[in-house]
């Protein structure tokens, strides 16, 4: 176990019942860590049927969980591209617990539109890609990194890129690229942090099993196929490539998280570390 007790986590896109935001953030708050937690409003329609049959509320769901493992814990609805509401979240967070020492960019895109060949992709939805993952997290790092800074640090930055940040797939072109761009970010913000002690280290996973994977599925499966069983295909099929012989869970990369929001980690820095079961070892 990580001794970070008083420390203060901000972790953005964590409102998934078996996403890697929530998989974190309750890891962290095992931890000792206080944790602000945030997503944006996501339509009913947008939540997989076993997650709404269980009665999954979202962020409301997750502070309780924090809460319950003896932390203290804040949901905020916040847009990560938007510059407003990204101010407001860092400035809400220091002013309910005076600092942030942890910060997980997490948030993403929404898999749609954007899952076609590059000769067949349009101009928006290449567009929200880049505005969700790549903007929205320069507009978080620049804003919790004024504040580290500001205080002299030290911190730990996560950012989530991906496997696709290291190796293209076809019909991925915007992902991709977004994923690219956050590797760069990692690197460029752990040159220029690491005279305040603060640490920047980007999470590289593979294919996980969170409800992500329902939305890639609703875009890709095949007709005649409802989305649930092609998910279950996507998984199926990648625990065949996998020489660990799975698919990814949202607990192995906060696993990872973890270990990067710790002391133990405090010599790395501008890395970008593959969570992929041995799929992708460069």
């Amino acid at each position: 176990m990580y001794d970070l007790d008083g420390k203060v986590a901000l972790i953005t896109g964590a409102g998934g019942r078996r996403g890697i935001g929530r998989a974190i953030a309750t890891r962290l708050a095992r931890e000792g860590c206080d944790v602000v937690v945030t997503d944006i409003p996501k339509p009913p329609d947008a939540t997989p049927p076993e997650d709404r049959d269980a009665g999954w509320h979202g962020l409301p769901s997750v502070v309780e969980e924090i809460e319950a493992l003896g932390r203290a814990a804040l949901g905020l609805f916040s847009d990560v591209s938007d510059s407003d509401q990204v101010a407001d979240m860092v400035a809400q967070t220091v002013g309910r617990f005076g600092r942030i020492d942890i910060f997980v960019a997490n948030a993403g895109s929404q898999p749609g539109r954007d899952r076609r060949l590059i000769v067949d992709l349009e101009e928006d939805a290449f567009d929200e890609v880049q505005r969700v993952n790549a903007k929205g997290t320069f507009l978080c790092c620049q804003a919790v990194a004024r504040h580290m800074v500001g205080r002299g640090g030290p911190g730990k930055f996560i950012i989530m890129s991906s496997r696709a940040g290291k190796q293209a797939t076809a019909k991925y072109g915007a992902y991709v690229m977004s994923k690219f761009a956050l590797v760069g970010l990692t690197q460029t913000l752990a040159l220029e942090l690491a005279p305040y002690r603060i640490n920047v280290n980007a999470i590289c996973p593979g294919l996980v099993d969170t409800e992500r994977v329902y939305h890639m599925a609703e875009a890709l499966k095949p007709e005649g196929m409802s989305a649930d069983d092609y998910r279950r295909h996507m998984l199926n099929e990648r625990a065949r490539d996998v020489p660990l012989g799975r698919a990814a869970v949202a607990d192995d990369v906060a696993r990872t998280a973890a270990f990067l929001a710790s002391a133990e980690s405090d010599y790395l820095t501008g890395l970008a570390i593959n969570v992929t079961g041995g799929a992708w070892m460069s």
